[in-house]
């Protein structure tokens, strides 16, 4: 999942209205910020599939950032941390939420390569990403009904509150588009700098946030 996760950290801000939209945007994609820098590192490790296959990666080895239990580690890890950076319970149970929301996210558009722990054997996930429209509807939809919610719980104080919110929506409605009926990646370094690349978005979240303020 792409847009979905980004979806639920605009979301989240209505609940955790002290933090961030650069932390909620860290926490909900964390696992794949962790991901590729594993996969450079030779811990984890994936191929492209065949021509013509959906989706067009396979994810041969990934127990410690999408396992179920890794997740749950991460999510406390990143919820303990941000608590004992800002005092501030109600933040980090959030941060924690979206942390362990990207597995259960993932879950519903992976194919069955989602392990739970790292060495079990079974592998889970229901396959949206087999329907490549209905998993587009499904993430666009989730990401207005996010940029909505956060729309509502906050309020531009300036310009760049306004544009660059809603254009940093539909870059990653664009990247939504891309992923799912663009052309297959070229290689597996293609996949991983551009993978490495969605901290830029964190940093277009931190800007457009500082220029909007809670309701």
């Amino acid at each position: 999942m792409l847009a979905g996760h980004f979806a639920v950290a605009f979301a989240a801000k209505r609940l955790a209205p002290r933090t961030s939209l650069a932390t909620l945007f860290v926490a909900a994609q964390l696992l794949d910020l962790l991901w590729p820098l594993f996969a450079l590192l030779g811990i984890e490790h994936f191929s492209i599939a065949a021509a013509g296959t959906v989706p067009p990666l396979v994810f041969d080895h990934y127990p410690w950032s999408h396992s179920l239990l890794a997740a749950a580690c991460w999510a406390m890890l990143a919820g303990g941390a941000y608590a004992a950076l800002r005092r501030d319970a109600r933040g980090a149970a959030v941060v924690a939420a979206l942390v362990l929301s990207h597995w259960l996210l993932d879950l519903v558009v992976h194919v069955p390569d989602l392990p739970l722990a790292p060495g079990a054997p079974a592998r889970f996930g229901l396959g949206l990403w087999t329907h490549p429209v209905a998993a587009f509807v499904t993430e666009f939809a989730m990401l207005a009904a996010g940029a909505a919610i956060y729309a509502r719980a906050t309020r531009a104080v300036r310009g760049a509150g306004s544009w660059g919110f809603w254009s940093l929506v539909a870059f990653i409605a664009v990247l939504l588009a891309g992923s799912a009926f663009g052309p297959p990646p070229p290689d597996t370094n293609a996949v991983v700098w551009t993978d490495m690349a969605m901290w830029l978005l964190v940093l277009w979240a931190f800007r457009c946030d500082r220029a909007r303020a809670p309701r």
